[in-house]
């Protein structure tokens, strides 16, 4: 019962936890208005400049200032519940060897795609005009991926990034 009620004496106002919200939304949304930028009537180098930020600069600005307005006990809130959110509903740590098979064919084929396409794609049809559309399904096959193989597949790919790690291969059981 005491947990309970420090639980709650630490819980930031919702004033504030709305607040922060509808801002790292907004600035997180910034880029959609590109392409109003683009269309006006401004110089090619203020279209560039806004553009930029646009995409860049304005959503980390808006991160930061949500984060501020949401103080330090909101933006623990609002991280635990992202990741409390994440950890109930993500990828299991481990999977099926059946299913782990299957994501690696969603993992390799839109990276060898990716590859290959450049050098045959006018051996593929209608390929210039949905060049967009193929690329998207290809990214989202590969987004896929990572969930269909699970956590221990996101162990393996982050080990690439660290320069002591070690393989250990289990051993065959025939």
């Amino acid at each position: 019962m005491n947990q309970e009620s420090n639980q709650a004496d630490s819980l930031p106002p919702k004033g504030k936890i709305v607040t922060a919200g509808i801002i790292f939304a907004a600035g997180f949304l910034s880029p959609l208005l590109i392409p109003v930028v683009t269309s006006s009537d401004l110089s090619i180098g203020w279209k560039t400049s806004l553009s930029g930020l646009l995409a860049l600069g304005i959503p980390e600005l808006f991160m930061l200032i949500a984060t501020a307005v949401a103080g330090k006990e909101g933006f623990n809130y609002i991280k635990s519940k992202v990741f409390g959110f994440l950890n109930k509903h993500g990828p299991p740590d481990t999977v099926s060897n059946t299913r782990y098979k299957i994501g690696l064919v969603l993992f390799v084929f839109p990276i060898l795609a990716g590859w290959l396409i450049p050098y045959f794609s006018n051996m593929i049809p209608s390929y210039e005009e949905n060049r967009m559309i193929i690329n998207i399904i290809g990214d989202i096959i590969l987004a896929t991926s990572l969930f269909v193989l699970g956590g221990d597949f996101w162990d393996k790919l982050r080990s690439l990034f660290i320069y002591g790690t070690r393989v250990v291969l289990p051993e065959n059981k025939l």
